[in-house]
């Protein structure tokens, strides 16, 4: 009987575990979903699936998937006390969802490889809403072998596997991915407020942006949530910093200029220094709106 196990058990990883065991290969095949955190795990009940706080459920695993909030994490899990990474069975790979630093994945893969086992990093993109409907966009990092042989379980999860190249490019790639992101995000976050302290409607302007040559995925995601005054709805700026320190780190260690995210940096910084980390990106806002006395706000 094959075994998958899942860590990390949040907005991600349980709707990931739920498609996981939703489109499993029968009785062949067991899946053990793990959290520290007990809470996490209700709702999780499925045919094949064992929830459980237990790390040591793991125990065997052929492969394992991590769902977990940075490097420092995934590291200590494979690594730190329970050494999980020593306890799955020979030649197992470990399947990085996780959203970690370029540098993390190289130095993750060198470990693991150390104890036998095998790395893919494979962050993903869409949202948890992406992964409820399993239509992620995975980017994944590592041999091809070792890619080819784990592209069913991601197919489960996704509709788009990408083999970006060795490992670390699925990081890299996932990096790239975010920080245009961030750009568009405070882009927005500077121009709106200009828009409304020259006396532009708000809902007109957000109409514009949202359908005209400026639309994108951010545009469309957070406007409307910024008119309605919602921060709430999406993934919190201080745990998203950690892609622009990434980039950071790149253009430092080789040398790339990069002045616009540079620039979208400031806005994202001004925003935690004010106290915003723990609202979404969307709050990029609220220090132009303080800065220009106005609200990007539909009436009523």
């Amino acid at each position: 009987m094959r075994k998958l196990a899942i860590l990390g058990l949040g907005a991600m990883g349980r709707p990931i575990a739920r498609n996981l065991a939703a489109k499993r290969e029968g009785a062949s095949e067991t899946i053990v979903a793990v959290d520290p955190d007990p809470s996490r795990l209700a709702g999780l009940e499925a045919p094949g699936l064992v929830a459980t706080a237990d790390p040591r459920a793991i125990d065997g695993a052929e492969v394992l998937f991590l769902c977990l909030p940075n490097g420092t994490v995934v590291e200590a899990a494979l690594f730190g006390g329970d050494r999980l990474a020593e306890r799955l069975a020979p030649g197992a790979i470990v399947l990085d969802l996780s959203t970690i630093a370029h540098a993390q994945a190289l130095a993750i893969g060198r470990a693991l490889e150390a104890t036998g086992r095998r790395f893919v990093d494979a962050p993903v993109s869409g949202a948890p809403a992406g992964a409820e409907a399993g239509t992620l966009t995975v980017m994944c990092g590592g041999d091809a072998e070792s890619v080819a042989s784990v592209r069913p379980f991601l197919e489960r999860i996704g509709t788009s596997v990408l083999h970006m190249g060795p490992v670390g490019a699925g990081q890299l790639t996932k990096t790239i991915n975010n920080v245009l992101y961030d750009i568009n995000i405070a882009a927005l976050a500077e121009v709106l407020p200009m828009a409304v302290a020259m006396g532009l409607d708000p809902e007109r302007v957000a109409e514009v942006v949202t359908t005209g040559t400026s639309r994108s995925y951010a545009a469309q995601y957070f406007v409307p949530r910024i008119l309605r005054g919602r921060f709430d709805e999406g993934y919190p700026l201080g745990a998203a910093y950690k892609d622009l320190v990434a980039a950071a780190a790149i253009s430092a260690e080789r040398g790339f200029p990069m002045p616009v995210t540079a620039a979208a940096t400031a806005t994202y910084q001004t925003a935690l220094r004010q106290g915003h980390g723990d609202k979404d990106k969307g709050a990029m806002v609220l220090p132009f709106e303080d800065l220009l006395g106005v609200t990007v706000r539909a009436r009523g």
